[in-house]
């Protein structure tokens, strides 16, 4: 039976890895939505090549170039932020939430209120918004699929299991790029440095935070909302293979992991044909080739992020949404050469001090508190 399918975020890696498998499997979706913040000419050649009903520009300065590409075609083109909403409230049987950082909040909420089954590739949303999107999901009778690798490895790994059987949830690591350098190298790493991740392709802003453990961090907080086993029962590992995307150890010590290649396909192919399986182009492991698997704890003293997400966690509160808005705005910095690599997770340390918001309830005050945030974090942009 064909589905429907919105893409959020289409034009970038997660976008690009789901319509090169659902471009493979065309008599099993329809495309209804895609979207983009403003590659208007690329959004709209993956409209026509898919038969997309509407494309959508974040920024609607892009829109009159969006019109043009689209012209004759006759799909739908929009722009700008309500349009983004109106796109998710169409109510496609699956979107896919692959908008960076906290701009994907309000259309996936949309999605989520349009009650069918939302992949979330967007960890800052639910980072920020755990509590309200999780009470939405139950609210709207929503199904919320996890795409990135270490919470669909989770997923996986906890399928025909009670949750109150799990003993430790371990999320794996890769440490990124700059893993090895000591603390005097990092305050000196590059935005290209921090960029050429070792295991996955992936987008500027991903990348830097792998680079700085904030990614792992963003995901312990994720973790904590998609699988209520606690606080405590949640750790990190580094993995450099990234072979091992997680593992769950239950009660009567056996440990379940999920492996597979570093492609994301693996995961979103996951996610499409749940709850069965779907064939993709990605190489099998090759055990023998990989040779051996290590792993180790994360060093906090050089890398924090793992430790302010924890403790964002159990402050509870706005905190959780301070630390994402936070990270957005010092990675942005930082990629434009205004800050130092090391003062990413000082710029968060400083604002999540000064900063202690009451737990947001709505989306309203989640962005209010994502603002605020925001706002502090810009005001502490100087150079360490």
């Amino acid at each position: 039976m064909t589905r429907s399918i919105s893409i959020f975020g289409a034009t970038g890696s997660i976008g690009a890895s789901t319509l090169d498998l659902v471009g493979r499997q065309p008599e099993e979706w329809r495309v209804e939505a895609l979207t983009a913040n403003c590659q208007a000419a690329e959004l709209a050649r993956l409209a026509r090549q898919h038969g997309a009903r509407i494309a959508v520009v974040a920024d609607e300065g892009c829109l009159p170039e969006l019109r043009g590409h689209l012209a004759g075609s006759g799909i739908e083109a929009a722009g700008g932020a309500q349009a983004l909403v109106d796109a998710a409230a169409r109510g496609a049987d699956l979107t896919v939430a692959a908008i960076v950082g906290c701009a994907g909040l309000a259309p996936t909420m949309a999605a989520i209120r349009a009650g069918k089954t939302v992949a979330l590739a967007n960890k800052e949303a639910l980072v920020s918004a755990g509590e309200v999107m999780t009470a939405a999901v139950r609210r709207h009778g929503a199904t919320l699929l996890p795409v990135d690798s270490e919470h669909n490895a989770i997923f996986q790994c906890l399928a025909g299991n009670d949750i109150a059987d799990v003993a430790v949830i371990t999320l794996t690591a890769s440490g990124g790029p700059l893993r090895d350098w000591p603390l005097e190298r990092l305050r000196g790493a590059t935005a290209a440095e921090a960029v050429a991740h070792p295991n996955w392709s992936m987008g500027a802003k991903i990348s830097v935070d792998s680079a700085t453990m904030f990614n792992k961090g963003l995901e312990f907080i994720e973790a904590f909302h998609l699988f209520p086993v606690g606080h405590e029962r949640l750790r990190i590992v580094v993995h450099p293979q990234s072979v091992i995307h997680s593992m769950v150890e239950y009660r009567d010590g056996s440990t379940l992991a999920q492996l597979g290649p570093a492609d994301m396909r693996v995961p979103i192919a996951s996610t499409l044909a749940w709850p069965r399986r779907m064939d993709t182009p990605c190489k099998p492991l090759d055990l023998p080739a990989i040779g051996q698997l290590t792993f180790f704890a994360p060093d906090e003293d050089r890398f924090p992020a793992t430790r302010l997400a924890r403790e964002a966690v159990v402050a509870g509160g706005g905190a959780a949404a301070v630390l994402n808005a936070a990270n957005e705005v010092a990675v942005a910095a930082f990629l434009s050469g205004q800050i130092a690599f090391t003062r990413i997770a000082q710029i968060v340390a400083q604002v999540l001090e000064t900063y202690s918001p009451a737990p947001p309830m709505t989306l309203d005050e989640v962005l209010a508190v994502d603002g605020e945030a925001r706002r502090r974090a810009t005001t502490m942009l100087r150079p360490a």
